[in-house]
C-alpha cells in the first residue's frame, strides 16, 4: 500500500493525467525498462512517457502488457504519453501516429504530442516548417476526434509557435511539454499556458543530474530530510507542474515518487526560484525555427 496519493490534473479534454510520470528516454534495454516500469507501478506511478524517437514504444507496450496483470491493473488504469517524430511531420503525420499506436499495441493513446516544431532535414528558416506543423496538428485532431488519442498537445514549441497554433487549430493543445527546472523557470511560457488553459508539463526536472549538487538544492534537501531529486520534483508539482523523472535505477524510481507527502516552505520556493538564470540542460534549441 502506498503511504501517499499521487495527485492528478484534469486536462481541458476532460481526461485526468497524473502529475507524476515515468520518463523512458534512453531506457532502451528491455530488461532495464522492465525493471524500472515494474518498480514504478509498485511505487504508484500510473503515467508513462515515451516517444517515437526514443525507439522504445514497442518495448514499453509489451512490458505494460506483461506487468499490468501482475499488479492487478488493466489498460484503463494507466496513462500513456507518446510523441510524433520530427521525421513524420506534415504529409507523414498519419503514418507516424498509426505507427505509435501499433508499436505500443494500444487501441488508444492517452496523450499524443507533436515532439518538435521543426521538420527533420530542413534549415531552421525554411517556411515549410509552419505548413508542416499545421498539417501535423490537423492529423492529431483527426485522431483525437476518432478517440484514438484522448488528449493532444505539443512539446518544445516557443510562445510564437503556440500562439500560431491557437489561431489555426480546431482543438487547442491540452498539454505543453518543455524543459523546466529552477534554473529555467519558463515564466513566459507558463503564463501563456495558464492564460489559455493548457497544462504545463516539465521534462529534465533534474537538469540531467547537474542540479542535484547545486548548493541551494542540497541545503534544502538536508533541512527537509529528502533527496535533492525529491526537492526538485516537489518544486514543480507544488506549482501544479507535472513531471516525468527518468532513472535507470529502480530504487531511484521509487524515491522520485515520494514527492506528495511533504511541502516546501515559501522561503524554500523563493530560494529555488532565485536560481533562475535561463540555463538549459537540453541543448537543442527550437527558438530559431520559423
Amino acid at each position: 500500500m502506498m503511504p501517499y496519493e499521487i495527485l492528478s490534473v484534469t486536462l481541458m479534454s476532460g481526461v485526468q493525467m497524473p502529475l507524476l510520470g515515468l520518463g523512458t528516454y534512453k531506457l532502451q534495454s528491455y530488461d532495464q525498462l522492465y525493471q524500472c516500469v515494474d518498480s514504478a507501478l509498485l511505487a504508484g506511478y500510473r503515467s508513462f512517457d515515451t516517444a517515437a524517437v526514443y525507439g522504445n514504444e514497442a518495448q514499453l507496450g509489451q512490458i505494460l502488457k506483461e506487468l499490468l496483470p501482475k499488479h492487478g491493473f488493466s489498460r484503463k488504469d494507466i496513462f500513456i504519453i507518446s510523441k510524433l517524430s520530427p521525421s513524420d511531420h506534415g504529409p507523414r503525420a498519419k503514418v507516424g501516429c498509426l505507427r505509435s499506436l501499433e508499436q505500443l499495441g494500444c487501441e488508444y493513446i492517452d496523450l499524443y504530442l507533436v515532439h518538435w516544431p521543426g521538420i527533420e532535414g530542413l534549415e531552421p528558416e525554411d517556411s515549410c516548417h509552419a505548413e508542416f506543423r499545421a498539417q501535423s496538428w490537423a492529423t492529431l485532431e483527426e485522431f483525437y476526434t476518432s478517440g484514438k488519442f484522448k488528449a493532444i498537445g505539443v512539446s518544445n514549441y516557443t510562445a510564437k509557435h503556440i500562439r500560431e497554433l491557437l489561431v489555426m487549430c480546431l482543438v487547442p493543445p491540452a498539454v505543453f511539454q518543455m524543459e523546466c527546472q529552477p534554473k529555467l523557470i519558463q515564466r513566459e511560457l507558463r503564463d501563456l499556458c495558464t492564460e489559455k488553459g493548457i497544462h504545463f508539463q516539465a521534462y529534465s526536472s533534474l537538469g540531467k543530474g547537474a542540479l542535484l549538487s547545486e548548493p541551494e538544492v542540497v541545503a534544502i534537501a538536508k533541512r527537509c530530510g529528502r533527496t535533492p531529486a525529491q526537492i526538485l520534483l516537489r518544486w514543480a508539482v507544488q506549482q501544479g507542474i507535472s513531471v516525468l523523472p527518468r532513472s535507470s535505477q529502480p530504487h531511484r524510481v521509487k524515491e522520485n515518487a515520494e514527492v506528495f507527502n511533504f511541502k516546501l516552505s515559501e522561503s524554500d520556493m523563493m530560494m529555488l526560484n532565485a536560481m533562475n538564470c535561463g540555463a538549459r540542460f537540453c541543448k537543442r534549441d527550437s527558438s530559431n525555427i520559423v
